[in-house]
């Protein structure tokens, strides 16, 4: 099993991105998540996580895969989204204890020139958002860091978000 869950959630055209006040990824945009707790799912940690961060009431998320990277040890998380009514009030830029958190737009997080995002975060997040499938974005760095890789592998018949080692 997997420790950590990452969401990306979306309001309209917008996605709330978190830019991180401690390591990993300090400084860094990226979505909001966290650390498993002994005994939670993977969906009520992102839950979670999403109300502690952020103070917003998520009752639904949708599992869109798993990301991992061969970076460190070697690690991963599952990935969700979540969409906000359009019309949903949540101002921002917001201060919390994690960091930063401020309404995005898409291009802006994907934009090639935008060193503030995290790398991998710009290679799987337009086909997370925008794509129906489960998918595995396996991201591979080099030692130095520096993204070289990221490919998405399907997972087939996910009945729920565990690795493909640990499904009954």
């Amino acid at each position: 099993m997997l420790k950590y869950t990452i969401c990306f959630i979306k309001r309209g055209k917008d996605i709330l991105m978190l830019n991180r006040n401690t390591a990993p990824q300090m400084g860094v945009w990226n979505g909001v998540g966290g650390k498993l707790e002994a005994g939670e799912t993977p969906e009520d940690g992102v839950i979670r996580e999403i109300r502690e961060e952020t103070g917003i009431p998520l009752r639904k998320v949708e599992f869109k895969g798993i990301v991992t990277w061969n970076r460190g040890n070697g690690s991963g998380m599952y990935a969700f989204v979540a969409a906000l009514p359009d019309d949903y009030d949540y101002a921002t830029p917001r201060v919390t204890d994690e960091g930063i958190l401020e309404w995005k737009a898409l291009d802006w997080i994907i934009h090639p020139d935008n060193l503030g995002v995290a790398a991998h975060v710009k290679r799987f997040l337009p086909m997370m958002l925008n794509e129906s499938g489960i998918y595995e974005y396996r991201c591979f760095f080099e030692a130095d860091g520096r993204l070289v890789a990221c490919h998405r592998v399907p997972l087939e018949n996910v009945a729920n978000p565990l690795p493909l080692g640990e499904r009954s």
